[in-house]
């Protein structure tokens, strides 16, 4: 997008990631410090499959975030961890299929999340980390009460 089609500089207002769309097709750059990314729907949906889907996009922080914490987990306690792998996957569910779900009507979003930590970790190591994984800054955020404020500019 243009300065002259949003009439405001990406950089005119302090932000830590900026998403840029034409308006015309679901496409979106996406800028985060030096880094440039493409969001966009699958062409069955009507977009150009040019990147992952927002959905995808969450599901890609928390699978970092999950990763890099046990990283930084391990390192400090010393353990021989040689690798994490995240699969994550979105969907929608009836709040009435959900038994530890405290909403009982409705739709509500479902992650799933599996991990495989790789290295001579003994079992007790293992279970300290999937307790660990929960506690990913991504995760609570994502299990917490968000507010979001959206102001026109």
């Amino acid at each position: 997008m243009s300065e002259q089609a949003s009439g405001i500089s990406p950089t005119e207002i302090a932000a830590d990631v900026i998403v840029q769309g034409d308006g015309k097709a679901f496409k979106q750059e996406i800028y985060g410090r030096s880094h440039r990314i493409a969001a966009d729907e699958p062409a069955a949906v009507g977009g150009a499959d040019a990147g992952p889907t927002p959905y995808d996009l969450l599901l890609a922080a928390l699978g970092a975030c999950t990763s890099v914490t046990l990283t930084m987990y391990a390192q400090r306690k010393g353990w021989p961890l040689e690798g994490v792998t995240v699969w994550l996957r979105h969907s929608r569910i009836h709040a009435a299929d959900c038994a530890e779900c405290e909403t009982k009507f409705g739709m509500l979003d479902q992650i799933e999340r599996d991990l495989r930590i790789a290295g001579p970790l003994d079992a007790e190591q293992k279970a300290r980390l999937l307790d660990i994984a929960d506690k990913c800054p991504v995760h609570r955020t994502l299990t917490s009460e968000v507010v979001i404020r959206t102001h026109e500019v």
